[in-house]
């Protein structure tokens, strides 16, 4: 069984090479999806993958990179639009 989250991550998220960092931990798990800045200063992740592994990429989303501090962690189940493959920047 796979699970699909939609994860905003607040704080000091940008310029910190938090979207980079976060497709090398996905690619690492074998997470499929995509993560990208918003407009606001946030880093929004669409990700599947089996549920243990995707708790193993939360509980990473909840640290990030040395740089970044993450100061909280939205979390919604997602229905993708279109089947996940691989992990991309956008």
């Amino acid at each position: 069984m796979s699970e699909c989250l939609h994860i905003i991550v607040k704080g000091r998220v940008q310029g910190v090479y938090f979207r980079v960092y976060t497709q090398k931990q996905a690619v690492k798990l074998g997470v499929r999806g995509f993560v990208r800045n918003l407009a606001n200063g946030d880093v929004e992740i669409v990700a599947g993958g089996a549920p243990d592994v995707m708790q193993q990429f939360l509980a990473w989303c909840r640290r990030g990179p040395i740089l970044a501090k993450v100061e909280e962690l939205v979390v919604n189940p997602h229905l993708p639009e279109q089947v996940l493959v691989g992990f991309e920047i956008l």
